[in-house]
């Protein structure tokens, strides 16, 4: 009996997973860098991102390449970087980036450069 409910669960996680809609997954491995809020790596505004919201204050914000910004990855959204944390999108890469998340460092710069690159899976 055990063994015959064992395997219907199997067989309904299976048919669960088949119709999902892959278009609405929103879990992803991406490039992730860092940036600070310094004028050589942002604009003449470093402490506003994108969003039009202030970032020097705020702890766990990151920028997001358009394309996953196109994706849902808007303004506010919360994200979780599996690994690392929580953070907030508050601004927006250069559009020469696809599939990239850059961790807002502060003033940090060694902590930047520290981080490098690194591919991490994200949700939201």
């Amino acid at each position: 009996m055990d063994t015959k409910r064992t395997s219907f669960g199997a067989l309904l996680l299976v048919i669960v997973l088949w119709l999902a809609d892959p278009l609405q997954a929103k879990s992803m491995t991406v490039t992730a860098t860092a940036y600070n809020s310094v004028v050589a790596q942002t604009d003449s505004t470093p402490h506003i991102g994108a969003c039009n919201k202030p970032i020097e204050s705020k702890r766990n914000v990151i920028a997001v390449s358009r394309d996953l910004f196109e994706m849902g990855l808007n303004c506010g959204t919360k994200v979780k970087v599996h690994g690392v944390g929580e953070f907030v999108v508050l601004d927006r890469m250069h559009d020469r980036w696809e599939r990239r998340i850059d961790i807002h460092m502060g003033k940090k710069l060694g902590k930047a450069v520290a981080w490098g690159e690194r591919k991490v899976r994200i949700s939201w």
